[in-house]
């Protein structure tokens, strides 16, 4: 990066031009959702007005959401569990070889293991709590169901085709090689990889029911502003993350909210959020020359797979395909109706 783009007398205002050019697209995209919202709201606040009730949704999950988020920040890395649960783990199996020695190779993947759990424990909590609240409100609106997901899964391919070449050139920075994989032995072995993706994989997943499923669904009397004040903790949790990713989540959270809007289901913003960490990991791992090759961290027979860029490229190919076999005839419908 020429060292005039590293001052951050510069740096900081590099993003807004792109935040401005992204923001005519994004609306022009969404629109119509956009609408729709203000529509729902609209009846809805009308229906209670006429009731002479006031909707506690929007405050009861605006609080209960930052206090997990605060918690989770608080008490979820992993420093927190090496300091204070990993000695008396320790201390359990100290009698036992087998359990202290794989302790003793895997306590990492243990601890990055405790970040990805208390963060699934963590943004699931609320659909507990709103059992309690909110009888009479049904969880499965919040995001959770699946019909209709077929209708929309061309969005994911979309934003698969717009977000792999991005991803491609994001890896010149030299922070995102020393950002990614979050548990930094990722490659180490197969093992260490599968079991650090499967969490990694599930706390986007419980990421997407407390972002774009349950906060959304609560706010939903507050129309389109429902999704910004999504955006605003969705970013924060972003901070100490590269710059430019941090500014990114604007965008992303923005349009993952959005689309959970459009298709009243989280499963296409998890696919998307979930294949982007999958291969941001596979790609900061390739930088550093770490992909997986040994079974297990301690043995030395294992399997070197050497076509992963292919596998990148080959799965972008493949969403291409899908968005032009199924996506290119909606939208070119959408825009003769929206030209009408």
């Amino acid at each position: 990066m020429p060292a005039w783009l590293a001052d951050p007398a510069i740096r900081w205002a590099l993003p807004l031009p792109v935040l401005l050019a992204l923001a005519p697209l994004v609306w022009r995209f969404f629109r119509e959702t956009w609408a729709r919202l203000e529509e729902e709201a609209l009846a809805h606040r009308q229906a209670l007005a006429a009731e002479g009730k006031i909707d506690l949704r929007p405050a009861v999950a605006m609080a209960f959401g930052t206090f997990v988020i605060l918690v989770l920040e608080v008490f979820g890395r992993s420093a927190v569990f090496i300091a204070h649960f990993l000695p008396r783990l320790e201390a359990a199996v100290a009698e036992h070889a087998f359990l202290r020695d794989t302790l003793a190779t895997y306590g990492d993947l243990v601890a990055k293991s405790w970040w990805a759990g208390t963060r699934v424990v963590g943004y699931l909590s609320p659909l507990l709590l709103w059992r309690f609240a909110f009888p009479q409100d049904r969880l499965a609106d919040m995001g959770l169901r699946l019909r209709g997901f077929r209708e929309h899964a061309w969005l994911y391919a979309l934003f698969l085709v717009i977000i792999v070449p991005i991803l491609w050139l994001a890896g010149r920075e030299a922070d995102f090689a020393e950002q990614y994989p979050i548990f930094p032995r990722a490659g180490r072995s197969w093992l260490d990889f599968v079991i650090w993706e499967l969490g990694y994989l599930a706390q986007f997943f419980a990421l997407e029911v407390f972002f774009r499923g349950f906060w959304l669904r609560a706010c939903r009397g507050l129309g389109v502003g429902a999704i910004f004040s999504m955006v605003v903790p969705y970013t924060m949790i972003h901070l100490g993350k590269p710059y430019f990713e941090a500014c990114g989540a604007i965008v992303a959270g923005t349009v993952l909210g959005s689309l959970s809007a459009r298709t009243r289901s989280i499963w296409a913003g998890f696919l998307v959020h979930a294949t982007v960490g999958l291969l941001m990991d596979i790609r900061a791992l390739g930088i550093k020359g770490q992909l997986p090759e040994r079974w297990t961290a301690t043995s030395s027979g294992g399997l070197r797979f050497p076509y992963w860029d292919a596998a990148i490229w080959g799965a972008w190919v493949l969403a291409l395909v899908v968005l032009l076999v199924h996506g290119w005839p909606r939208l070119r419908r959408a825009r003769r109706k929206s030209a009408v």
